[in-house]
């Protein structure tokens, strides 16, 4: 069995292979917000998505490539943002989930809401006319049970 450091350049060994037989398109194939894709490449490669990650020559050669591509024009761009926090950790919103629930919710009561409206529209048009009709009948002297 191959020991952690065998492993890691076995893996990039593999990744190198995968580059050199990829074109522009093919790369373009695999784009996921604004970069690779990173499972793709793990199954390309044969390899875990936390190799990627884990292995710092590997981490270093996949960026090397996305930095070349964007060179390329293959990748788009990095906008400012990505610029400025590229080494940072995302910092994380724990009411995302909340909000996205909330908004959901908001969407489906204001539909409810047009649709109850348009309904009592509906329906105070009918009591306008039996009111009309019971009224008429109450002058003539019919009175509904």
């Amino acid at each position: 069995m191959a020991s952690g450091q065998q492993k890691a350049q076995q893996n990039l060994d593999a990744f190198l292979l995968w580059k050199a037989t990829q074109t522009g398109d093919d790369f373009k194939q695999i784009i996921f917000r604004g970069q690779l894709n990173r499972g793709e490449i793990a199954k390309a490669i044969g390899c875990g998505k936390s190799a990627l990650n884990q292995n710092p020559a590997l981490k270093t050669a996949v960026k090397n490539l996305e930095d070349e591509l964007r060179g390329r024009g293959v990748l788009p761009p990095l906008t400012q943002d990505a610029k400025e926090n590229a080494g940072k950790p995302k910092i994380y919103d724990n009411t995302a989930n909340r909000k996205s629930l909330d908004s959901k919710r908001v969407s489906s009561l204001e539909a409810e809401n047009i649709e109850l409206k348009a309904k009592v529209k509906q329906l105070e048009g009918k009591l306008a006319r039996f009111g009309e009709l019971s009224e008429t009948l109450s002058e003539m002297g019919f009175m509904p049970r």
